[in-house]
């Protein structure tokens, strides 16, 4: 376990830093740009035809930097998700493959549980590192020192318990993003509402503009930060059930696998 949070961590900062610079890039290249061309055009038409109804531009819709904001965090997240189901979905094929391995019909002894901790121990380290390992390493080992089943079924569950709140508690960021993109969203919001009210006094005079690009930018921010956090929080719910599955797929396991071919002399 000693090496994979600063991978993990590694992984998370090197995630944000390209998701910046590459929503940087395009904001600042492509899709700005494009919005002040489709503004320009909409201002001409709108001089020449005072009927004229613009449409709807994505440019136009995501060129503000609260909108910005979001997508470098959804892709952050993303990333992080992403990390935690590959994660998962390795520990599920190694549950899948039975790493205790344990013959139909054999029976360990107390005396036994140092062989199959030396399989065990044998498996790459990276392995090691897995959930159904560590509760079955835990699980042999009390099995071998007490020699009593109730005892290695308290400790394998522990280690599963104890994996659970760890999963929990890391989704903690990836939490906070789901929150921080509406927060950022709700900014875009009172900020376009402010710039209305600044030009509202222009709107005596006829001209509109200065509002409806302020309400533009109100509207623009929450749409595109709901939208976001409502994918995000589906992706977030699928990983936790995941994780919650993982856990209690190991424990179904050490029940099934392990604690009923343990036998006492």
């Amino acid at each position: 376990m000693k090496t994979r949070y600063p991978k993990e961590f590694l992984f998370s900062m090197i995630s944000l830093l390209a998701a910046t610079i590459v929503i940087q890039t395009i904001w600042s290249t492509w899709v700005r740009p494009n919005a002040r061309a489709v503004l320009a055009v909409q201002t001409e038409e709108m001089d020449k035809d005072p009927n004229y109804v613009p449409e709807r531009s994505l440019f136009v819709i995501m060129k503000d930097w609260e909108q910005e904001s979001c997508v470098i965090l959804m892709i952050w997240a993303l990333a992080m998700i992403g990390f935690k189901n590959r994660a998962t979905r390795s520990e599920q094929e190694l549950l899948d493959q039975d790493p205790v391995r344990v013959p139909e019909g054999m029976r360990i002894l107390p005396e036994d549980t140092r062989e199959y901790v030396r399989q065990l121990e044998s498996m790459p380290a990276l392995l090691q590192q897995s959930l159904v390992v560590r509760a079955s390493k835990a699980a042999l080992a009390r099995f071998g020192a007490t020699r009593n089943v109730q005892n290695v079924s308290d400790a394998g569950h522990a280690v599963c318990q104890a994996e659970a709140e760890r999963l929990d508690s890391e989704l903690s960021m990836i939490r906070y993003i789901a929150w921080a993109i509406p927060a950022i969203g709700f900014i875009g919001t009172v900020r376009g509402i402010g710039d209305a009210l600044a030009e509202a006094h222009k709107a005596v005079t006829g001209d509109i503009s200065g509002v409806t690009e302020g309400l533009g930018v109100a509207f623009n921010s929450t749409l595109v930060a709901l939208l976001l956090s409502l994918l995000l929080m589906f992706l977030l719910h699928n990983l936790q059930l995941a994780q919650e599955r993982l856990v209690l797929d190991a424990e179904t396991y050490l029940d099934n696998k392990l604690l009923r071919n343990l036998q006492v002399r």
